[in-house]
C-alpha cells in the first residue's frame, strides 16, 4: 500500500512540474519591460533658430515656439510647450497661441506675466530649481544667464529665465536658452542631449560653448541658436573644438536656419 502510495505521489508532483513548465513564460517572451527599464527614444527636430520640437517615443515637446504656424506643418501636434524667456525669439504669444492645442504649456514667472490671460489659464510656472511631473516626464528648470563680466551681462539676469531638463527614463535632455557658459552649466550631470546656444554678443562665443561642453560632455550636443548680427556662427568649429578635445562627444548640425 505504501508503495502504491509512493508511486501516485511521485506521478502527481511530475504531472504539477509539466505543467508549471510548459505554462511558464519568461518576461522577456510575455511582459513588458518595467517602464524604467525602457528605453527612450529622441527626435530634435529644428524649427529655426531657438525653434525646435523634442519628439520623445510618441510625445512630442515644444520648445520656443516662434514664427507663423505653417513652420508647423506636418509636425506632429504638441504635448507639452516649453518657453524658456520673454525675449522676441524665444517668446511669441501668437505663435502659441496658434500652435499650444491642448498641450501643457511651461513657462517661466516673467513670460507669464506677458501672456493673455486665456493662455495664462493653460499655463504652469517654474522658477529656477522647480520642478513638475508632466506625462511622465520630468521637468526641472535651471538656471540661464549672462556671466557679470560679458559685454551684454544685463540682456540675461539670473533667475528670469528658463533653461530646462527633461527626464524620462533614465534619460536626460537640456535646452540651454540664453545663456553664457555657466558654473551651473559646466556642472550638469548625465545629460544625452543638449542644445547649446552659440550667438555673440547675446549667449556665447563657439570658443566659449566649445569649452562649457567639454565640461559637462553630454553624450550629444547640437548647436543651436546661432544666428548673430554678423550672421551665423561657425559651428563647424565647435564641433572641431569638441571633438578634439572628445572624440566621443557626437555633434550634430542641424538644420536651423532656412537661408544661410
Amino acid at each position: 500500500m505504501k508503495t502504491i502510495l509512493s508511486l501516485a505521489l511521485v506521478i502527481v508532483i511530475l504531472i504539477g512540474g509539466f505543467y508549471l513548465f510548459t505554462n511558464y513564460s519568461t518576461p522577456s517572451e510575455t511582459q513588458p519591460m518595467p517602464e524604467e527599464e525602457q528605453e527612450s527614444t529622441v527626435q530634435v527636430i529644428p524649427i529655426e533658430h531657438a525653434t525646435g520640437i523634442l519628439l520623445w517615443d510618441t510625445t512630442a515637446i515644444y520648445f520656443d515656439p516662434m514664427g507663423e504656424a505653417a513652420a508647423f506643418a506636418g509636425q506632429p501636434a504638441a504635448n507639452i510647450m516649453l518657453v524658456t524667456d520673454i525675449h522676441g525669439d524665444h517668446h511669441s504669444t501668437s505663435t502659441i497661441a496658434s500652435v499650444l492645442g491642448g498641450a501643457r504649456l511651461i513657462v517661466p514667472q516673467a513670460v507669464y506675466d506677458l501672456l493673455p490671460p486665456d493662455l495664462q489659464g493653460k499655463a504652469s510656472v517654474l522658477a529656477n530649481g522647480q520642478s513638475l511631473i508632466e506625462q511622465g516626464f520630468t521637468i526641472t528648470a535651471v538656471p540661464m544667464y549672462n556671466l557679470p563680466d560679458a559685454e551684454n551681462k544685463d540682456r540675461h539676469v539670473k533667475g528670469r529665465g528658463n533653461a530646462y531638463v527633461i527626464e524620462k527614463n533614465g534619460t536626460r535632455v537640456y535646452i540651454a536658452g540664453d545663456t553664457a557658459g555657466t558654473p551651473e552649466m559646466r556642472t550638469m550631470p548625465d545629460i544625452d542631449i543638449a542644445l547649446v546656444p552659440m550667438n555673440m554678443p547675446y549667449t556665447m562665443s563657439v570658443e566659449e560653448a566649445a569649452g562649457a561642453v567639454l565640461d559637462f560632455r553630454p553624450r550629444t550636443v547640437y548647436p543651436y541658436h546661432y544666428r548673430t548680427p554678423e550672421g551665423l556662427a561657425d559651428v563647424a568649429k565647435f564641433k572641431q573644438l569638441v571633438n578634439a578635445g572628445d572624440p566621443s562627444i557626437n555633434v550634430v548640425l542641424g538644420a536651423w536656419y532656412s537661408t544661410p
